[in-house]
């Protein structure tokens, strides 16, 4: 082999060494760039996930407003009127309307609820459970289920006694926060079988129990062994004495039967809570046509009043007592400036709160209106 050939080939393997150098340092460059890369990865996801946590939510304001709000529920309404079985369940879709631009669409599942009102009305209230979660404001947690008030009959009549219920509902909240919020509407029943024709009436949206505990610092206490001894003194006269005024016997601490009961944070000792009441169309002034009495309480009709609370002394009673009547023009302010009602429906509500008011426009009846309620109290 001549000395130029000999040349040629080490030049050859020169050139193979420089680009397998060059190969290796490649190499593992990538093999560096790759084994950090996930962990750079790592932390990008993490802050896409807390990007996420941190989006703003999706508020929708239920109960802002006390102008009712326009829905459309859309579900198997033939099917959910048989009331075969009361746990069945049905897929719906709520459409809200915000304005004539601004509507939402949430998937749900319907249920029937209530028990008097399920057993004698043949539309019977809906309890909506929503698939995703909403938010009603900003500082509230979730929502996944509501109690939607409905009429009992179809018809003008029966949706006069939703608004009077609506209206009991705006005159407890004069009292206290420490009440259910409800929101007014107007509802649109599809039949997604198209074997009905659409239902068009009024309801209402209930603030969910958990939501009103938030609401007021409070924890939603869930024990049916209470006695109306283990409510605030003050809080337990007012509830016993609004009940009183607007004529509603269908109430019960002892199973919390159409009252619930949370315990205020802030409050120390933790042998009290609040009660907030709930379901008002038995009483005197909603006065349905297809409202009952309670034979074994006496009442001989829905608009004979009877005290139900528990005995405290004379003080406690005139206390409470007082508070209704500062809150008097409040009450009727309500009702009179509610404009959904005719005059008619408002004169026969005012009517029937001022047979309870006359007794309390001289200390001498006072006495005689606490003398007949520590005479019929509970004597626990």
């Amino acid at each position: 082999m001549d000395k130029n050939t000999i040349k040629v080939i080490d030049h050859l393997i020169g050139f193979k060494k420089h680009y397998l150098i060059k190969f290796l340092i490649l190499f593992q460059l990538f093999i560096f760039v790759f084994s950090v890369f996930p962990a750079f990865n790592q932390v990008d996801s993490t802050e896409v996930k807390s990007q996420k946590e941190k989006k703003p939510k999706k508020i929708l304001p239920l109960f802002d407003s006390d102008d009712p709000l326009n829905v459309t529920l859309r579900f198997n309404l033939t099917q959910f009127l048989k009331k075969k079985e009361k746990a069945e369940s049905l897929d719906g879709v709520l459409t809200i309307y915000f304005s004539k631009t601004d509507s939402i669409d949430k998937n749900v599942i319907i249920k029937h609820r209530g028990i008097w009102r399920h057993e004698n009305c043949d539309f019977p209230p809906i309890q909506i459970n929503f698939k995703k979660s909403i938010y009603v404001y900003s500082d509230s947690g979730k929502i996944k289920k509501m109690k939607l008030v409905t009429h009992c009959q179809t018809s003008p009549l029966y949706d006069e006694y939703v608004l009077r219920e609506f209206l009991v509902y705006k005159l407890y909240s004069v009292l206290t926060d420490s009440s259910f919020r409800v929101r007014l509407l107007k509802v649109t029943y599809l039949d997604t079988e198209k074997n009905r024709k659409p239902v068009r009436q009024y309801g209402i949206f209930i603030e969910p129990v958990n939501i009103l505990a938030l609401r007021t610092n409070s924890a939603v206490i869930k024990l049916t062994k209470l006695s109306q001894r283990s409510i605030i003194p003050e809080v337990m006269a007012r509830l016993a004495i609004f009940n009183y005024m607007v004529a509603n016997w269908d109430w019960s601490i002892p199973g919390q039967h159409n009252v619930v009961v949370i315990k205020p944070l802030t409050l120390e000792n933790a042998q009290f809570g609040v009660a907030v009441p709930f379901d008002f169309d038995l009483t005197g002034v909603v006065n349905a046509e297809y409202a009952i009495t309670s034979p074994e309480l006496g009442l001989q009709n829905i608009r004979e009043r009877l005290f139900q609370g528990m005995c405290y002394n004379k003080e406690v009673y005139q206390e409470a007592l007082n508070e209704f009547i500062l809150k008097k023009d409040k009450f009727y302010s309500v009702i009179n400036e509610f404009p959904l009602l005719n005059q008619r429906s408002k004169k026969d509500i005012i009517s029937f709160l001022d047979s309870f008011f006359d007794q309390l426009n001289k200390q001498k009846n006072i006495d005689i209106l606490i003398y007949d309620f520590m005479e019929n109290c509970k004597k626990l």
